[in-house]
């Protein structure tokens, strides 16, 4: 079968429909997130037009031109990439233009995390008088406690949610089943929310949806963003948290405290151990106290230092 050539218009037309067909293939096959389908989105109609590796290459050199980060280039790539794989796929292209384009290599960088004392401020922040107040600490003791993906947290049904065995069965990426846990102060702020603020958000509407806005619908993903912003500042915390900065600092607080970076990946649903092993990285306190505890050399210095005291 040779090569489809198709006129301006035509070829206009014909690929919008190819487009739109790859975007629910995301939709419905791939399971892809709303963050992803909107992603995917604006990086592909940026790119919307037939290439070969040269013009690709220009393309990625003027977005280092515009100041764009190397990971935002990265992900642009990966969605040109992955559309035209669907075309070579759909036999719609013969061959894959792009193939052996590389990617930008990334600058390696250690996730941001909150401080112990930072994440109490966070979560003291929301005023529990009211019942948004009351949602919005059980939401954010749970993003905290629980290490779930702000994709999971609103997607999250009531009967999800055990607080007699404070489990919560989750289906994260590629509609992969698991369990995480939480703690009791999360379990307890769902309990306070679901029995005072809740049933005030929903009215006489009906919903399964775990967290509500204030018209009794699905509590939105951006609009978890938006107040984490608002209770970081009423915290007085000079970092910009987002909502995956308390997954990393889920991840970082559970190996500080010592434990086994494959349980780690399973609360998390890491597919590969690589995924998880970004968050070896420990604080400057737990790491002075780990080698004083296991060096033998600093441990005889460390009590004598205390002897003198």
């Amino acid at each position: 079968m040779g090569r489809k050539t198709w006129g301006g218009e035509e070829k206009s037309l014909i690929m919008k429909e190819i487009f739109n067909r790859y975007i629910n293939h995301l939709q419905a096959e791939k399971n892809a997130s709303a963050y992803t389908i909107r992603n995917y989105k604006t990086d592909l109609l940026d790119f919307f037009s037939k290439v070969d590796r040269h013009v690709l290459r220009d393309y990625l050199a003027h977005l280092v031109g515009r100041g764009i980060v190397k990971a935002s280039i990265a992900r642009k790539l990966s969605a040109i990439r992955s559309f035209y794989r669907y075309l070579v796929r759909e036999k719609i292209i013969e061959v894959n233009p792009i193939k052996t384009v590389s990617s930008p290599k990334l600058d390696k960088r250690l996730p941001s995390f909150l401080t112990l004392d930072e994440v109490k401020k966070l979560l003291e922040a929301p005023d529990p008088s009211t019942p948004q107040g009351l949602r919005d600490r059980a939401l954010l003791e749970l993003l905290y406690a629980s290490g779930l993906r702000v994709s999971e947290l609103v997607s999250l049904e009531l009967g999800q949610i055990n607080l007699e065995t404070n489990e919560i069965r989750v289906w994260g990426k590629g509609s992969k089943e698991r369990v995480v846990l939480m703690g009791e102060p999360a379990a307890e702020a769902l309990r306070t929310y679901l029995e005072k603020g809740r049933p005030e958000l929903i009215g006489e509407k009906k919903s399964n949806a775990l967290f509500l806005n204030r018209y009794g619908q699905r509590f939105p993903e951006r609009a978890v963003q938006k107040l984490l912003e608002k209770y970081a500042s009423l915290a007085g915390l000079k970092k910009r948290v987002h909502p995956h900065m308390l997954r990393h600092t889920f991840a970082t607080h559970l190996l500080d405290g010592g434990a086994d970076l494959r349980v780690v990946q399973e609360l998390l649903g890491h597919a590969r151990l690589s995924s998880t092993q970004i968050y070896t990285h420990v604080t400057k306190k737990q790491a002075r106290k780990v080698y004083l505890a296991a060096h033998p050399l600093a441990k005889e210095k460390s009590d004598e230092a205390e002897d003198k005291e």
